[in-house]
């Protein structure tokens, strides 16, 4: 596979202190995975490789306004979760991007992620597309929920869809071992961070 740097963003979803970071609401349940992965340490290369080769870097926190009114009064699944740890509350601490991976100049930051897809409650495809975009590539929380959802809704969008397996992390290993398995080869190229950071070089 050829990747064009000029034409490709890394998508960086939910990088947050509640997930990252000790004391974050959902690290402990996702340490674990994280760990086995590298995925921090990972992502870091992979970021510095793509903003060296010119890749649109692109930041999908998920955010609610305290009370979370922008969703259900009954959540149920994933969000029940979110809720009941009073997890990425924007202006909290949970909800900043952790400050390994803080945004620089030129990347792009999502607004308005309130759900699993990026896609779905913001301005991500706009975006992409009147940037020239054509491969994105995926790194961030949780492998068989946000990132599979983005992954799924990229391919039926036509994008070439990489997902970066060692940037990563799920709540077990098992759900994270089944989502690379199983599902992300049916919609994405799945790689490790270090053969796209590969493809990169020898794409400029």
């Amino acid at each position: 596979m050829t990747i064009d740097p000029a034409k490709t963003a890394i998508v960086l979803i939910e990088y947050q202190n509640d997930f990252v970071s000790e004391g974050g609401a959902f690290h402990g349940a996702v340490q674990g995975v994280m760990e086995k992965t590298d995925m921090m340490a990972n992502t870091r290369k992979v970021v510095a490789s793509a903003r060296a080769a010119g890749v649109t870097v692109i930041h999908a926190p998920i955010t609610f306004a305290p009370g979370y009114n922008e969703i259900t009064s009954h959540p149920y699944g994933i969000l029940k979760g979110v809720v009941d740890g009073n997890a990425f509350v924007k202006g909290g601490w949970g909800a900043e991007i952790v400050d390994d991976l803080a945004p620089q100049p030129g990347d792009i930051v999502v607004e308005g992620k309130r759900g699993l897809d990026t896609f779905a409650s913001t301005n991500l495809d706009f975006i992409l597309r009147s940037k020239g975009i054509t491969t994105i590539a995926l790194g961030g929380f949780l492998t068989n929920c946000c990132v599979e959802s983005t992954m799924r809704t990229g391919y039926e969008h036509g994008y070439q869809v990489i997902t970066l397996q060692d940037c990563v992390a799920a709540t077990s290993a098992e759900e994270h071992d089944n989502a690379l398995k199983y599902d992300f080869p049916m919609f994405s190229t799945p790689m490790s961070g270090a053969d796209f950071a590969g493809r990169l070089q020898a794409g400029r």
